[in-house]
Formats: structure tokens, sequence, C-alpha cells
């Protein structure tokens, strides 16, 4: 468990006791559609693969009682989504914690927190296009400057001739 824990980025734990087969191969199905691996662990034997990980998360201990299941992604709000969709319908799975982006959750109030959070790779994409848009700004500027002065230009040459 531990090199399952250590090979993805993020992890949540969740309830998903009593669903009856059939809804659990459903959330089963839907985990691997989104490509979020679910197992379902012992409490004694999550928390060793916990404490023997590179993921820095003691404080998720506590949350380590009744029926634990752990749903792996390295996407880090896919869970979350997959969590709050389905639970809609089935009142389960129930979010326990969950440690994404390098800092854990606890708690079932820390959901909508965790669906909004944005990935490194989003968030440098969102910084990227903030710094580009004021030089294709100045580009445009420029590139349309040019077809105005040539235009002007153009429009003298004409008048000399």
């Amino acid at each position: 468990m531990t090199n399952e824990i250590n090979s993805y980025n993020h992890y949540y734990l969740a309830d998903i006791s009593n669903l009856n087969a059939e809804v659990t191969s459903e959330l089963r199905r839907l985990c691997n559609k989104r490509e979020v691996k679910l197992v379902v662990v012992k409490n004694t034997l999550l928390r060793k693969a916990i404490e023997n990980s590179q993921k820095n998360s003691e404080e998720l201990y506590d949350v380590l009682k009744n029926n634990t299941s752990i749903l792996l992604s390295n996407t880090g709000n896919v869970p979350a989504k997959l969590i709050k969709e389905f639970s809609k319908k089935y009142k389960k799975p129930v979010l326990k914690g969950a440690y994404v982006e390098e800092c854990a959750y606890v708690g079932e109030n820390q959901l909508d927190a965790l669906v909004d959070v944005k990935s490194k790779e989003e968030l440098i994409g969102g910084i990227i296009a903030m710094l580009q848009a004021p030089a294709q700004n100045v580009i445009s500027a420029l590139q349309s400057g040019g077809n105005t002065i040539h235009g002007v230009l153009k429009t003298l040459g004409e008048r000399e001739a």
C-alpha cells in the first residue's frame, strides 16, 4: 500500500460502507473511467502505509476509524468531484480526509474546497496566460499601427503622384 500511495500525487480517504454490491460496482466503474484507483483497506494497514510514505499527512491519522477506502489519483480535484457527484444520489462516499497538492484536508466539510483546488499545472498555465496578455496586446497594437502607418504612407505617396 505504501508504494501505491507514493506512486500517486493525491489521495482521498472516504467511507463507502453500506453500499450494496451493485452500487459499489457502479462507483468502481466511475473511478476507473476517471483514472481514480479505489481500494478498501484496513485502518491499521493504511496508517502504516501513510507513515511509511513520502507524504507528510499525519493530520489524517485521526480519521482512520470505522470503514475506510482510499481513492488514489494523479489529478487533485477529480476524486472530490467524483465523491460530490456520486454522493448526491447515494449519500456515499463520505469524505473523511484527503492529501492534495501537498496539504492535508480533514473532514467532510472540505469537499467543496477540494473540488475547487487547481493543480500546479493549471496555476502555472493561468500565470503564463496572464503574462502573455500584455505582450499580445503590444504586438497587436504594433501590427495594427504598422498597417495604419503603411496606409498613411501609401496614401501620401499616391497624392504626390
